[in-house]
């Protein structure tokens, strides 16, 4: 298999990472909550990762809760130098596995040391502001972000975070926070066919700041494309590899963290590193974000 750091490296806080690294929410439970069906299973998925050169793993402690942190510690620590943690806090969730909003100063203080305690740490590597936006799903809606932010850095002060992200943020809401605190990544929903961040995501390359897409394959809605499948045809590989690789290829910013609870899953998705679509395709699978496909 081809060397993952093909994919090349961006700046995340005070490191480079590999372009493509690992989502944990699929270790959890159904409905990201409760315990994961096979937990050797996803302790081997982590320990594969890792071992093929993944050193930017994405994570939150209301994954489970508490799951997707506690199998990461049981697989990785001691952490080998070089990973790079990235979680993200402003949610908490409920009995029935509701997500609810846990914005206010406490709430985000304890969701730091929740983090740090489940993934034995001292500091955290990232923590992501996780705004809980607006509607049914609870997508990027403008509002306020000075309250949390000012919650956050002050935790930066004490020595428990290194750096800070925004996620579900919109536009306005990434150059508020900016002139509040150093943003070091964004992650939104974006993917080949949902394109509401083009023109924040060249922003930010522009200024070296990562952009870190959640659902790169659709998440709940998969993609489905005739134009998808046809490219991915013609290359003799999967739809959501070429999703992939079509992210690698849109700006040099995009850190992946596709997740799986499958290390044949793993292997493909690492595979990606390796496809180079030709202009010809690139400009092809751009067509299916204007058509809403």
């Amino acid at each position: 298999m081809q060397t993952i750091d093909q994919a090349g490296r961006f700046r995340l806080g005070d490191r480079e990472v590999s372009r493509l690294g690992y989502g944990a929410m699929q270790l959890a439970g159904p409905g990201v909550f409760g315990p994961p069906r096979d937990r050797s299973a996803a302790l081997a998925v982590l320990r594969e990762a890792v071992a093929n050169g993944i050193d930017h793993i994405d994570t939150s402690d209301f994954y489970g809760p508490h799951v997707t942190n506690q199998i990461i510690r049981e697989a990785l620590h001691p952490y080998p130098d070089g990973l790079t943690i990235v979680t993200k806090v402003g949610a908490v969730r409920g009995d029935d596995g509701s997500w609810n909003s846990a914005q206010d100063a406490a709430a985000l203080t304890a969701a730091v040391h929740d983090n740090l305690r489940n993934l034995g740490l001292d500091v955290l590597d990232v923590v992501n502001m996780r705004l809980m936006g607006g509607g049914d799903d609870h997508g990027p809606a403008d509002g306020p972000v000075e309250p949390q932010l000012t919650a956050l850095a002050k935790l930066r002060e004490q020595g428990l975070i290194r750096h800070i992200g925004l996620s579900n943020a919109t536009p306005g809401q990434v150059e508020q926070a900016r002139g509040i605190v150093e943003i070091v990544c964004v992650q939104n929903h974006y993917n080949l066919a949902h394109r509401r961040d083009d023109a924040l995501i060249d922003a930010l390359a522009a200024d070296g700041i990562a952009y870190v897409p959640f659902f790169p394959l659709g998440g709940f809605d998969p993609l489905q494309s005739q134009t998808l499948s046809d490219v991915a045809a013609r290359l003799r590989v999967t739809p959501m590899q070429v999703a992939l690789a079509w992210l690698l290829q849109r700006s040099p910013n995009i850190l992946l963290i596709p997740g799986t609870s499958s290390v044949a899953h793993l292997r493909e998705n690492l595979a990606v590193a390796a496809l180079q679509l030709s202009s010809e395709t690139m400009a092809a699978l751009d067509g299916i974000g204007e058509q809403g496909a």
